[in-house]
């Protein structure tokens, strides 16, 4: 029986796992993506969380049959390049050749969120259809794309949903822009929102004590679902706007690309689950052309290990 190794690589978390010729998870692991120490620092935290769902599994590293990275940025032959969510990223780094040889296994790269789709389309949510959007709400906001069946990458840099313009001259983005979806709805832009508010207009939280108290450095998913359920008004505000500018943009998608489904994923999209999926799919409504049909709505099935499950499909023959 072969094993197979896969790598979600996100902004707050990295989480691997190892699966067998049916796709059942036999192992996994989660470390925190190191926030300091450039790509080099992050691919060791890689090598270390397949280690220890390797651990987990009872197989050696070098014995897998191959292990699927899911990494945000722009993908070329194992090379990733402009992960701009990922801390001092600067250029391209050989992330392939560098896993490969610490791990002793063939190493495959591909896009997070389409890997992440790709799963869903094959074992999760988006079976039931030809066309997909698959819609992952994390630090950052990416997508991936099935049309007639098939993945869609474009030119290399398809899916790229968090830089559909939702307001003209709007917030400024990571990315320099103006007005991305991404710049009201990303987790880290929703931090930096909700900090200015905090710090320069005096408005109340629980959001920073909560991380404390959690002992992390940043708003994490499970520390926005906590607000939430104190009821927290400043939490409350900022993810509406997040979902008013999800709505917009998200339509804007399905407008062009007709697809029959959406698939809401990411640590927020996982953790906020069918409510807040139901939310978006109302944001969307009045801004669909063809409001007569809208596209089903779903959050993802596989959860928080959908990256890592999808990433493993690279390394295998029917992937």
């Amino acid at each position: 029986m072969s094993t197979f190794g896969g790598i979600d690589l996100g902004g707050t978390k990295i989480q691997a796992a190892v699966l067998d010729d049916a796709h059942n998870v036999v192992g996994s692991a989660r470390r925190p993506t190191p926030v300091t120490g450039g790509p080099a620092n992050v691919a060791a935290e890689m090598e270390t969380a397949l280690r220890d769902a390797a651990k987990a599994a009872e197989v050696e590293p070098a014995s897998l049959a191959g292990v699927g990275v899911g990494s945000p940025g722009t993908i070329d032959a194992g090379n990733v390049t402009s992960a701009r969510n990922l801390p001092d990223w600067e250029g391209t780094f050989p992330l392939a050749a560098t896993l490969a040889g610490a791990l002793g296994c063939p190493v495959e790269v591909g896009n997070d969120v389409q890997v992440a789709t790709d799963a869903e389309f094959k074992l999760g949510a988006g079976r039931l259809y030809d066309s997909l959007l698959g819609v992952f709400w994390g630090t950052g906001v990416g997508a991936g794309l099935i049309l007639d069946g098939k993945p869609w990458t474009g030119r290399g840099a398809a899916g790229e949903i968090g830089h559909v313009v939702v307001e003209i001259n709007g917030a400024l983005c990571t990315c320099g822009r103006r007005g991305c979806m991404e710049a009201y709805a990303g987790r880290a832009a929703m931090e930096e929102h909700v900090r200015r508010l905090h710090e320069e207009k005096g408005r109340k939280t629980d959001l920073f004590k909560l991380m404390k108290e959690q002992g992390r450095t940043r708003l994490t998913s499970g520390i926005w679902s906590r607000a939430l359920d104190r009821g927290d008004k400043l939490a409350i505000h900022v993810l509406d706007r997040a979902v008013t500018a999800l709505g917009a943009g998200i339509a804007s998608a399905v407008n062009l690309l007709d697809v029959e489904g959406v698939i809401i994923g990411g640590g927020l999209g996982v953790r906020l689950g069918h409510p807040y999926a139901k939310r978006i799919a109302d944001a969307m409504q009045p801004h669909l052309f063809a409001d007569s049909r809208p596209p089903h709505v779903h959050v993802a099935a596989l959860g928080d290990l959908g990256g890592a499950i999808g990433a493993s499909l690279l390394v295998r023959s029917e992937g």
